[in-house]
Order: C-alpha cells, then structure tokens, then sequence
C-alpha cells in the first residue's frame, strides 16, 4: 500500500448540491462551462476531488444519464481532479434512479449509510438501497465516499462491510457531513464521538460542515488530523451576512486553515493514491 504523507490534505469541492436554486444564488455553477470552469479554479485554488451534483437546462437538479456522463466526460478532459458524483440527488429523487448515477462511471460516489431528517424533508436511505448501493459500487469497480450524517450511520458502516467486505479499491473512506438539521450537529464534541465509532477498516476521512457550523467543524477536522469537504453545496457566506463569490474562495479559505495546522493541499494523483483510484478503472 503507498503512503501519502500525513501533511497532505484532502480537499473535496462540493460546488452546486441540489438545494440552493440559481435565482437565488446567481454565483452558483449549474452549467457544464461553469461547472467545469469551477473544477479548474479549485483545482489550482488546491482541491483534488470535486463532489458533483447535475442540473439541467433549466438550472433544476437532474439525474439524467445523458447529462451525468457529459459531466464525467469533461471534467476528467479538463482537470486532473477525481471526479465524484452523488448517488443522493435530491431529497425527491426515487431510489431506482440514485442507482442508476453509477452508469456514468465516475471515479467515486457517494453512499449515504442511512436515512436522515433533512431539515422538513427526509433524505431516504434505507438499508436494502445502501446494501444494493455498495454492492453495485464493488461490481462497477467505482470507490465509494460513504457519507455519515449521525453516529447511527458510523455504525452502521461496521455492520455492511462485515456483510460484503471492503469497497473497490480495498480503502475506506469517509466523510462526516455535519450540521444539517435533522443530523449530528457541527461541533468538535460530535466529531470526535463519530470518529471513535469508526470501524478499524476506516483508512480515511474527513468532515463537512453545514452552513454556520462550517469553520467549527473545519478546525475540529484538521486538529483530528482529518480532511475536508467545502463548496457552495454547503454553506453560500464566507462570514456572517456576506455572499460566497465562488467555490474557489471556500477552498482558498481552507488551504489557509491548513497551513496553520502544518497540512498542504493533496495533489489529484495524491488523492487518487489516498483512495486506490489510480489502479481502479471504472469498467467502461
């Protein structure tokens, strides 16, 4: 197994989500041009992975084959980053076509352990589509990014890897998403709980915070010695009351916080080291 040396950070961009709409966030990139003219600003900002959410023509969030593939195609032609596509859609996507997102052949995904309160609505992830979700990543040759919303979900990851053994790629990876209205909160204390409820087999991890809990949680990652989620999918203010410009800020923003702690950004080729992506080519 190659090592990645313990001062690399990982840094994954999270730029558009399926919530915020584009009337009310101008700045947000629902286009495949500003999508991939995004990739590439926090590609050099120093983001190695980008977390993809589609929308179509009308700027509303979309699991169209057609569209996810054209994504997956351009971002892998015009940057180095590893190209991650949600499985979770939005909250009022059917489980049948969160299944089918893998089609795309993306270099990861995102396996969400299990069903969470998402602020009025509710995120669904029922055991049996996790268990079909994680099979059908192995089969696909595709690495998921199991997300954990509560502790309930870190445990829930011990009991699907005793059951179907390790992902492709042989690593686990995983990211606490934090403060979301109906999951654990954004706090340093709930970080380390989730951390300690991680399985031995757990290679990596790192955590996103929601909306105001974003710097809280950031600090709290990097002292754990964790990696980061950030991007417009999470949080639209660098500080109170004034609007993100762009994904790259929030990411610029980070490489900063990182280099207090002594970290430096990982590289594309380094993330793909981190996860056993560069010797897991999807089946095409």
């Amino acid at each position: 197994m190659s090592v990645v040396p313990p001062e690399a950070l990982l840094i994954t961009v999270a730029p558009t989500g399926a919530e915020t709409s584009k009337v009310d966030c101008p700045q947000l990139p629902t286009t495949l041009e500003e999508l991939v003219a995004t990739a590439q600003a926090c590609e050099a900002a120093g983001a190695a992975m980008i977390h993809v959410h589609v929308r179509d023509a009308g700027h509303r969030p979309t699991l169209d084959l057609g569209l996810l593939t054209e994504t997956v195609d351009a971002l892998h032609e015009s940057t180095d980053l590893v190209v991650q596509l949600s499985t979770g859609g939005s909250v009022h996507d059917p489980l049948d076509k969160r299944l089918k997102v893998l089609d795309a052949r993306p270099d990861s995904c995102s396996l969400t352990m299990g069903t969470t309160n998402f602020g009025d609505d509710v995120f669904s992830n029922p055991w049996p589509f996790v268990c079909e979700l994680y099979q059908l990543s192995q089969e696909r040759q595709i690495v998921p990014e199991f997300e954990l919303f509560d502790l309930g979900q870190a445990h829930a990851l011990t009991r699907l890897i005793d059951r179907f053994g390790l992902p492709y790629g042989g690593r686990v990876h995983c990211d606490f998403v934090m403060g979301v209205p109906g999951g654990m909160p954004g706090t340093a204390d709930a970080l380390v709980a989730g951390v300690a409820t991680l399985p031995p087999e757990v290679t990596s991890w790192s955590a996103t915070g929601i909306g105001r809990t974003t710097l809280a949680v950031a600090l709290a990652s990097l002292s754990k010695g964790g990696h980061l989620r950030v991007g417009m999918e999470d949080v639209l203010t660098i500080s109170r009351g004034v609007p993100v410009e762009s994904n790259a800020q929030l990411v610029e923003r980070v490489v900063s916080l990182g280099a207090l702690a002594q970290r430096r950004p990982m590289t594309p080729a380094e993330a793909r080291n981190l996860l056993n992506i560069a010797d897991a080519v999807p089946i095409v």
